[in-house]
């Protein structure tokens, strides 16, 4: 029969041991887990016995206490287009910035429903935009455009809404069709400026002799690059041009073309892809104060027949979810895009005060339109009955019209994301 330590010499040491000998492994586990903390433990363990190491979630995970302060997002890809009594911030006269071409209340479009629609998304609410406030969100900053004429389009839109509670003053101007542009409102202290960059990358914009472009791949278009540390707010908006004949460059050869001879078919797809690619790093490598970057995803075309023949783009309502969805060139170019910021975002993540964001508006975009001047690109087109041939802009935004939603999400994000100013939420 074992020995009875109680009754052995020496058993009340060896019964005080015993306890200090268990408390050991348990010591060497807090310290190991909780080096030189006393405090008491937060949560209780589970019922279960056993000691459970999980990866931290990202509740548990410390947050860049440089960040600025995030509300609940909003999905604003999900939604529909619903029927507003409201009237736009502005119309064909009130505004002076409109490029002619998209001033259609003025070149005599008679239809006037398009103006009445507001995007709705699903789960989460899009205040209408309210000039005073977005002026106060934007002190002190440089706001910038970059890209092709869907780029200015969206600018333009800006400007307009602005111009509802302040005008804005032009001090620059260079190129022809106003291409390179910059306004101030003086009493916010407030820059606004256009960049002619239809690549976004280095690139010769094809000619009367030389029917294709030449894009170089990896060399970024230094026409706005180099005033990137003078933006607080980037916004790019290109893809439209990349459907163009093209011959390509990349790392000193030529990598390939898009309806051309003598080389290689590789498409604009991946093209487009190394474009945004060689764009994102530039800008992260060259900022220095940090910088809030919004890629506008691409915008669909709506033509429906000949671009010269009446009837190119004749809807004049909101497609309803039922009748059209994004598939083909649409949803690849957006795929591309969206895929290029998630990887900018990574590669910016240890930067401080750096965001890079996708404005998503493929799918809204494609359920309107009813939103593209058509023939009332040209003033009072059939003025005189209708023609043989009948421009069509089929591309481009009407002003005031769809594209000023566009700006109605990029300052909602911004106000969640960047510096937590608050909208008027009155619709």
């Amino acid at each position: 029969m074992g020995s009875n330590p109680f009754n052995e010499g020496g058993g009340l040491k060896k019964l005080l041991s015993y306890p200090l000998y268990a408390l050991i492994p348990i010591l060497i586990i807090h310290f190991y887990f909780n080096p030189f903390s006393f405090s008491p433990p937060t949560n209780q363990l589970p019922s279960s016995n056993r000691i459970i190491i999980s990866p931290p979630t990202p509740q548990d995970v410390p947050k860049n206490t440089s960040e600025p302060k995030t509300e609940t997002s909003c999905d604003y890809t999900k939604g529909k287009w619903v029927p507003t009594n409201l009237e736009p911030l502005y119309n064909g006269t009130t505004c002076d910035t409109i490029k002619p071409g998209q001033n259609c209340m003025l070149f005599g479009r008679p239809d006037t429903d398009y103006l009445h629609y507001r995007w709705q998304p699903d789960n989460c609410k899009l205040p209408r935009f309210d000039p005073n406030t977005v002026l106060k969100l934007l002190e002190n900053k440089h706001v910038a455009f970059v890209g092709d004429s869907l780029a200015r389009n969206q600018l333009e839109s800006l400007l307009c809404m602005l111009s509802a509670a302040s005008k804005p003053r032009l001090y620059y101007t260079d190129g022809e069709e106003n291409k390179f542009r910059k306004w101030r409102f003086p009493l916010h202290n407030i820059n606004v400026s256009i960049y002619w960059s239809p690549f976004l990358v280095k690139g010769v914009e094809k000619t009367s002799e030389y029917n294709f472009n030449t894009l170089f791949l990896d060399s970024v278009d230094e026409v706005w690059a180099a005033d990137v540390r003078d933006v607080d707010v980037l916004v790019l908006s290109a893809g439209h041009w990349y459907l163009h004949p093209a011959i390509y460059h990349y790392n000193n050869t030529i990598l390939g073309c898009h309806y051309c001879q003598n080389y290689t078919e590789i498409g604009f797809y991946d093209v487009y892809g190394k474009a945004l690619k060689t764009t994102f790093e530039s800008i992260l490598h060259r900022t220095t104060k940090g910088i809030t970057v919004f890629l506008t995803t691409f915008s669909p075309a709506h033509f429906e027949g000949e671009w010269d023949k009446l009837g190119a783009c004749p809807k004049t309502t909101p497609y309803k979810e039922s009748e059209q969805i994004l598939e083909g060139m649409n949803e690849e170019m957006r795929r591309v895009g969206v895929e290029k910021v998630r990887e900018a975002q990574i590669m910016g993540t240890k930067l401080i005060n750096v965001r890079i964001e996708a404005l998503d508006v493929t799918k809204i975009a494609l359920m309107r339109p009813d939103g593209h001047p058509g023939p009332y690109m040209n003033p009072y087109p059939f003025a005189n009955g209708v023609s043989e041939r009948v421009q069509n802009d089929c591309v481009h935004w009407c002003l005031p019209g769809p594209i000023d939603t566009w700006n109605e999400i990029l300052m909602d994000v911004i106000r969640r994301r960047s510096w937590g100013g608050e909208f008027t939420e009155k619709r």
